[in-house]
């Protein structure tokens, strides 16, 4: 019984620690990544405040603990 409440709280520890808000930065060079493995060629991905961010539609990744957005805007030749 003693193993079994071990693992489930260490199971949950984990859980917790893989859930951690990611920095701006690292998450935005992430999405870019998955961009640019799709071939898209003229894109603008932008850092904002949550009050800058209008379109929901625009709206890729939310990071530093909830308070900036990620926005993606396809560049249309």
């Amino acid at each position: 019984m003693k193993r079994l409440a071990t693992t489930l709280i260490l199971s949950a520890l984990t859980t917790s620690v893989f859930a951690a808000p990611k920095p701006c930065e690292e998450l935005k060079a992430e999405i870019e990544a998955k961009i640019q493995a799709q071939n898209v060629s003229s894109y603008t991905l932008e850092i904002v405040g949550n009050d800058e961010a209008q379109d929901p539609n625009m709206i890729v990744g939310t990071c530093d603990n909830g308070t900036k957005k990620i926005i993606y805007q396809k560049n249309d030749r």
